[in-house]
């Protein structure tokens, strides 16, 4: 007798404001499939599934799984788990194949960043090694847009939409006094700057803004900075500074590192912040005193409330077409975009094998930032506007958006 496979969804690495959506469209398009039985969701990644936390996803009503999509965080939970290489420890693969076989998993899908890209390219050569059939997918995520092979991320539309409207947000109530301000914010994005580079977008809107933008592509030179900050003061009063968390010197040290504690996970990156601490101490000592210091945090992953559209139809769209693309065998794969055209703007999805994609990082073009190294070119905004076109509307109760999750719905 025929016996229908099933399959595993995964969500891994720091959240985005439409990691959700990409996890409803692999869900949706998992539940349509004759060959598929049962959707389950691992809870925590790859760390809970060794742990065998798992969950059949249609125990959970229908009408919590769509209200999740319209959530921020991971619903099925997250976490930051390496796998080591299966050559030098192969009993964590053992319990995982143990785990498919016991569910009967042919097709497993991750939903996450670099990190996660490395363990689904672990994975998948380990099952080739032994002869072990499942078809293995990444759906891409991040709000540091810093995957290879993609034209972008999931997430870093909705990111970058939140930071131009903070930047925005930001300017305009410093223009209320007639004291001047220099604004400092600091943006995430550990060695690429495209979030930072992001603030940029509010161009438009205030082009009487004097803007100067600090990216990790560009070695960050002290002196050269104030000489930036002490003219644009001079010259137009109001400022707005925008430093990526992830600044270096000439010699590759953090720029503020002194003053904080940097962690590291257990992939060895430093765990960042503090950057903005240190700009504005130097601003107020070099060149003025009224310094504003924002830090945005986490809150730029988090935001659904200002999710763009483009990114959550899109992330929901790459959920599904990766199914698509392991029940025609694929396996060992990144789902990625490609896009088509800027005017009228359309992209369409491809593959990539994995191994291309983990452990590497894609960052901003050099030829996409001024000389000067302060601020960024017509390359980038014509690369970032299609990304935060257009609103979700997320459901409010009692004047509150509605959010919910999948990790204790059973």
């Amino acid at each position: 007798m025929y016996t229908k496979s099933n399959c595993l969804i995964a969500q891994s690495g720091g959240p985005t404001a439409v990691i959700n959506s990409s996890l409803y469209g692999a869900i949706m398009e998992a539940s349509r499939s004759e060959k598929i039985g049962k959707v389950y969701g691992g809870i925590n990644g790859i760390e809970g599934i060794i742990k065998g936390n798992i969950i059949d996803i249609f125990d959970i009503p229908y009408e919590r799984i769509k209200q999740m999509r319209f959530s921020p965080a991971a619903a099925l939970g997250s976490c930051r788990y390496r796998l080591k290489d299966y050559l030098e420890d192969e009993e964590e693969y053992k319990k995982l194949i143990e785990i498919f076989k016991k569910y009967n998993i042919k097709y497993f899908f991750y939903i996450g960043g670099n990190d996660s890209m490395d363990a689904v390219d672990k994975i998948s050569k380990y099952a080739r090694e032994i002869g072990f059939e499942i078809n293995v997918i990444g759906i891409p995520k991040t709000i540091d847009n810093d995957l290879m092979f993609t034209d972008h991320s999931p997430g870093f539309g909705s990111a970058a939409k939140y930071i131009a409207t903070t930047t925005l947000e930001l300017a305009l109530d410093a223009e209320v006094y007639e004291t001047k301000t220099i604004n400092v914010l600091e943006v995430m994005g550990r060695n690429a700057g495209w979030l930072t580079a992001s603030s940029a977008l509010v161009k438009e809107r205030l082009p009487h803004l004097k803007q100067l933008i600090y990216l990790p592509e560009i070695p960050f030179n002290e002196e050269r900075f104030l000489e930036d900050v002490n003219k644009a003061y001079k010259e137009y009063g109001n400022v707005f500074i925008t430093v990526s968390e992830g600044l270096m010197d000439e010699k590759g040290n953090y720029i503020g590192r002194k003053e904080n504690a940097y962690h590291k996970d257990a992939f060895g990156h430093p765990q960042l912040g503090g950057v903005g601490d240190y700009i504005e101490k130097l601003v107020k000592e070099k060149i003025y005193k009224r310094v504003k210091m924002t830090r945005l945090g986490v809150t730029q992953r988090c935001a659904m409330h200002l999710a763009s559209k483009v990114d959550f139809e899109e992330a929901e769209m790459l959920g599904r077409e990766a199914v698509k693309y392991a029940l025609c065998g694929e396996t060992g794969k990144m789902i990625s975009l490609v896009r088509e055209r800027n005017y009228q703007y359309t992209v369409k999805t491809d593959i990539v094998d994995v191994d291309k994609v983990c452990n590497k990082e894609k960052k901003v073009p050099l030829n996409w930032i001024n000389e000067e190294g302060n601020y960024v070119t017509e390359e980038f905004f014509d690369y970032a506007r299609p990304l935060i076109q257009g609103e979700v509307k997320v459901p409010m109760v009692e004047g509150l958006p509605y959010y919910t999750n999948l990790k204790y719905a059973i």
